[in-house]
């Protein structure tokens, strides 16, 4: 089929819009954690804001997509998100951060799986995997708010100036995602094949359709945890394990999502020749030994190279999560991926308070653990990723 080339472009811009918003934040993590003499307990609790928002939004995702469509929604929605950067340029303290973090987290949800109903239309439309490479449009827009966020932090801008202005690009990025995106409300309720089984309604999440998307969730949430480590630790790490300087620790989160970003362009051909399972399974083995690269570093040599392994890794297991949950049979695109996206954000919430106690508890070093095991669930659960009479992709 003819697609217009504008169509996959603009959902590639909303993605990477998407990318800048929160990734703009996260480098000024440690100044907040420095100025406010936070304990790394406090932090870990503190930073899971944005998942505890995401669960908050349950099947709100599902009904936005379904009522509004999703170009409204991912509009209207950045929108909102953009004045969250504002205020957490003008957050007093820890207790501000968090509740704007929560609403961000919620927000951001709800745009997440209009984002991927988009995308998973776009792809169905040109016959192939493009999955991967919007992700990596993501990742792509992550690691530039990263770059922008360091270099505003060693260079002494202030935060709510940098904010502001990200602001100011986010909306003007999301108007000309929109214009080149066009029309994407295809088929809301479309569904997989079902063989014999009857079809749920588009709005239910029963407990049959949380068993169906679990395997693709558990690959998710294991991608997903090595985010959390990039977006929350990384910054951290570089600082406490390898005598990186504050100010330039958010070269070790840059480094992990410029490598996913790499990961994410390459993964559509990797797929398209080898298969999800395949792919996701050798990610996993990547995340293993770039954790403990990263828990063995002393300098930043081995940390950055920790760091790129693991970003490498978890390129694929997000968007071929969300790919294999959109051909769940008898279950609506919206509805399959708004159960993975749910079950993928309580992983992601646990991570930070986990590693924020076991660093608490023995030290930093000791609770990157996370990273190497976060690989081996990877191996262990791909399979799930097979899907359900569908194409390799």
């Amino acid at each position: 089929m003819q697609v217009s080339p504008r169509r996959p472009i603009g959902v590639a811009t909303m993605f990477a819009t998407n990318g800048i918003s929160i990734s703009s934040v996260l480098p000024w993590y440690p100044t907040f954690k420095d100025n406010w003499e936070l304990s790394d307990l406090v932090f870990g609790l503190l930073v899971t804001a944005v998942a505890l928002g995401s669960l908050a939004s349950t099947t709100l995702p599902a009904w936005a997509e379904r009522t509004f469509g999703a170009r409204r929604v991912m509009i209207v929605g950045t929108v909102i998100t953009a004045f969250y950067l504002v205020g957490i340029g003008l957050a007093p303290g820890a207790w501000a951060l968090a509740v704007l973090l929560l609403f961000f987290g919620l927000t951001d949800a709800i745009i997440d799986v209009s984002q991927n109903v988009a995308a998973v239309r776009v792809q169905t439309e040109m016959g192939r995997s493009i999955m991967s490479s919007l992700h990596a449009c993501w990742s792509l827009g992550a690691v530039l708010g990263g770059i922008g966020g360091t270099a505003a932090a060693v260079a002494g801008v202030p935060i709510l100036v940098h904010l502001s202005a990200i602001a100011v690009l986010q909306v003007g990025l999301v108007a000309l995602a929109a214009w080149l995106m066009g029309d994407v409300s295809g088929q809301s309720n479309t569904r997989a094949p079902a063989d014999s089984q009857p079809a749920e309604p588009s709005s239910k999440i029963t407990r049959r359709v949380v068993l169906l998307a679990l395997p693709a969730a558990i690959v998710a949430t294991a991608g997903t945890m090595v985010e959390d480590i990039g977006n929350n630790w990384a910054a951290l790490s570089a600082s406490t394990l390898s005598s990186i300087s504050i100010s330039a620790a958010g070269s070790a989160y840059i480094v992990l999502f410029a490598a996913q970003t790499v990961g994410r362009f390459a993964g559509d051909l990797l797929i398209n020749r080898f298969g999800r399972v395949a792919v996701a399974r050798a990610g996993g083995v990547c995340i293993a030994l770039g954790g403990l690269a990263v828990v063995l570093a002393t300098n930043p040599v081995p940390l950055y190279v920790g760091y790129a392994l693991a970003g490498w890794g978890c390129a694929t297991l997000v968007p071929s999560a969300y790919a294999a949950s959109a051909m769940l049979p008898g279950v609506a695109q919206s509805t399959g991926m708004t159960v993975v996206s749910w079950l993928m954000r309580v992983g992601f919430m646990a991570t930070s308070p986990l590693i924020g106690a076991l660093a608490e508890a023995t030290s930093l070093r000791v609770a990157l653990v996370i990273l190497p095991l976060a690989g081996l669930a990877v191996v262990l659960s791909a399979p799930g990723l097979r899907g359900h009479k569908q194409k390799t992709w």
